[in-house]
């Protein structure tokens, strides 16, 4: 898959804070992203992340 900057991923399984909803803030071979919810930054290589996402909201900008 491909992720843009700012864009809301949408995972299958929850964080512990309850949100579901990630926003990209770094992207390359491992993507940096931003949970919606507690704002707790995480590191996932993309192969991982492809296994993971539920589906991608696009950016506005």
């Amino acid at each position: 898959m491909k992720y843009e900057l700012d864009d809301i991923v949408v995972t299958k399984k929850g964080h512990v804070c309850g949100s579901d909803k990630w926003r990209v803030i770094r992207q390359g071979l491992s993507i940096k992203l931003e949970c919606m919810g507690c704002k707790r930054v995480i590191m996932l290589d993309s192969y991982e992340l492809d296994k993971r996402v539920k589906k991608i909201e696009k950016s506005n900008s």
